[in-house]
């Protein structure tokens, strides 16, 4: 089996693809010893092929050391790791740390840039970032405010520094950024304020704007081509986005994306996924509301969309589409194809051909999940695609003013941003999840620029009937669309994972341990309880010979927004306090990276 990911498979595709992709980036990518990218590669696989720490010595991990960021509230993300230097970020307000690890990790440099902190009342879900990007000897960041500035990566100087969105009407930022080829390509968060989701390409060596693509709107603003842009293999049409919602309803759409960008250079087509239509209250919004909640390809040239596929079309329950989409080359039926699978908040487990967007299969990746029966997979039928919904959890068939009840998955779905790895060793998935179900009441809300337009207030609970926690960490197999093996947590996992070729996965959990799982199995082989809840992601690097794993901790993020920002109402954080409240129990305010190693020298 070939697959795109980390190391050895990532020198192979440069040697063919280079003039396909950046090349820096690239280079740094098929570099082991480092962490190049917060996926870990351009396909998302969080792989790496270092295996100095494996499944036989992995319960012998030690702390090596440790470092304080300085700042409280979620650390999403995870550290970047170019030659010698490891880069930190922090959440608000998105300080950078650049540390030497030849020398104790002294500190080289300090990025502290000047926000004003008001942003942070039009952030959704906690003052969170999701990490730095590298490109042509430059870390770019991102910032809350929507600065999207290049920093000199030895020295910390400001290479270029422009503004991207507007924070007066919502626009905000949680993401990273995705370098590719001579561009850097970031989203847009604020779907909760109304804001019109869109992508948009810079140029790498000025930061002048190359393309931008709305998620919602005329044809020509969403880059799209009505005769050769396809869903399900049929053309899109004229209008297409604009035939789906009343009057000028899309102009305040939401479909914003906020998540995670995967690149495949031999297509030259990056994937990405588009969120929840605004308001929360679907009785608003009448129609399927394209393209929110949408897969989308497009190429990284021109912006122009390839295929879409709308997963939920006319969401009723904020089931985003932004989760990763994770790239790799397996056997369908005997047959090799190219594919993208993709976690999303819906519950369901989506396996697509990325070249050519046909659905393959979809899913159920949590048993609980109650809100559609299933996804129609029969090309005749006029219901081709769609999730088939169970009246009975229909927040617009019971209208606005009612409570449905007893909705599974909740509104952070089944998995969150929270991004699943990919083992080519195992040709599994592994996927950190929610189990999580709500109740969800929709109301009437009206639309100002900058304040929050939800129109819904929601509670949530463990799913019921259940082993009474909150979360899963699952094994997937993307082919069959089935659980392998699935490890019960108390809360949910809100933690990126990471599989390596040691044979081992790891995971964070709310509570705040970093946990190594035998990668066929599952078996627990070690855990640590680190400073604080981790929504982190785990990365791994090695230096001076020797493998290193690292994990921020910083509780926060939606599931820890009771904790992070002091909320005690349980309907507040748009739902979550009361259901996360129990995590007070467990952990406390931090911001620490904790780096893990085999005691003893290498070789």
């Amino acid at each position: 089996m070939k697959t795109l990911l980390k190391g050895a498979s990532v020198a192979l595709l440069m040697s063919g693809t280079a003039a396909f992709a950046n090349d820096s980036v690239m280079a740094e990518i098929a570099k082991p010893e480092q962490w190049a990218i917060q996926t870990g590669d351009y396909a998302n696989t969080r792989y790496s092929t270092l295996d100095q720490i494996n499944k036989d010595n992995v319960q012998d991990l030690r702390v090596a050391w440790t470092f304080s960021t300085g700042v409280l509230r979620g650390h999403e993300g995870s550290p970047l790791v170019i030659g010698d230097i490891m880069y930190v970020h922090t959440p608000f307000p998105n300080n950078i740390i650049a540390l030497d690890l030849n020398n104790d990790g002294k500190i080289l440099w300090r990025y502290e840039p000047q926000q004003d902190p008001n942003v942070i009342a039009v952030m959704c879900c906690d003052t969170v970032y999701r990490g730095l990007s590298y490109a042509d000897g430059m870390i770019l960041t991102h910032q809350a405010d929507t600065t999207l500035t290049a920093l000199d990566a030895k020295t910390g100087e400001v290479k270029w520094s422009i503004k991207t969105g507007d924070p007066a009407i919502g626009e905000t930022n949680t993401a990273t950024v995705l370098p590719v080829k001579d561009k850097v390509i970031v989203g847009v968060s604020g779907g909760e304020y109304g804001v019109r989701g869109r992508v948009t390409a810079y140029n790498l060596k000025d930061g002048s704007e190359a393309w931008k693509a709305y998620s919602t709107g005329p044809d020509a603003e969403m880059l799209v081509d009505p005769e050769k842009t396809t869903h399900l293999g049929k053309p899109i049409g004229a209008d297409s986005s604009l035939n789906s919602w009343e009057g000028d309803q899309w102009k305040i759409g939401g479909g914003t994306t906020w998540g995670w960008f995967s690149y495949d250079p031999d297509l030259n087509l990056m994937y990405y996924g588009t969120g929840n239509p605004s308001t929360w209250n679907p009785s608003q919004r009448p129609g399927d509301n394209k393209w929110s909640m949408t897969i989308m390809a497009r190429d990284v040239d021109t912006g122009m969309a390839k295929w879409f596929y709308q997963m939920t079309p006319h969401d009723e329950w904020d089931f985003d589409g932004v989760n990763e989409m994770i790239l790799t080359n397996q056997q369908i039926d005997g047959t090799d194809r190219k594919l993208l699978t993709h976690f999303d908040r819906n519950g369901f487990g989506y396996t697509m051909d990325r070249e050519s967007g046909e659905l393959l299969v979809a899913k159920k990746f949590d048993p609980a999940v109650n809100w559609a029966t299933e996804v129609n997979m029969d090309p005749a039928s006029d219901q081709y695609g769609r999730p088939q919904v169970v009246a009975e959890y229909s927040t617009a068939q019971n209208g606005e003013d009612e409570n449905t009840t007893g909705v599974c998955p909740a509104a952070l779905g089944s998995k969150d941003q929270q991004p699943a790895a990919f083992s080519p060793k195992t040709n599994t998935f592994y996927v950190p999840t929610n189990h999580v179900c709500m109740d969800y009441e929709p109301f009437r809300v009206a639309y100002t620029a900058g304040q929050p337009y939800v129109g819904a207030t929601l509670s949530m609970f463990p799913a019921p009937n259940s082993h009474g926690g909150m979360g899963n960490f699952i094994a997937w197999d993307n082919v069959k669309g089935e659980i392998k093996w699935s490890l019960p947590e108390q809360f949910s996992v809100w933690s990126g994972a990471l599989a390596t070729a040691g044979d081992i996965v790891f995971y964070g959990t709310l509570e705040g341990y970093l946990k190594a799982v035998d990668a066929e199995t599952g078996k627990e082989l070690y855990k640590f309880k680190t400073a604080s809840g981790i929504i982190g992601n785990v990365m791994t690097y090695e230096h001076g010979g020797k493998q290193y794993i690292g994990i921020l901790s910083g509780i926060g993020g939606w599931a820890g927004i009771g904790l992070a920002a002091g909320l005690t109402n349980p309907n507040e954080g748009l739902g979550a306090v009361g259901g996360y409240a129990a995590l007070s129990d467990y952990t406390e305010l931090g911001g620490q990276l904790t780096v893990f190693e085999l005691p003893g020298t290498p070789g």
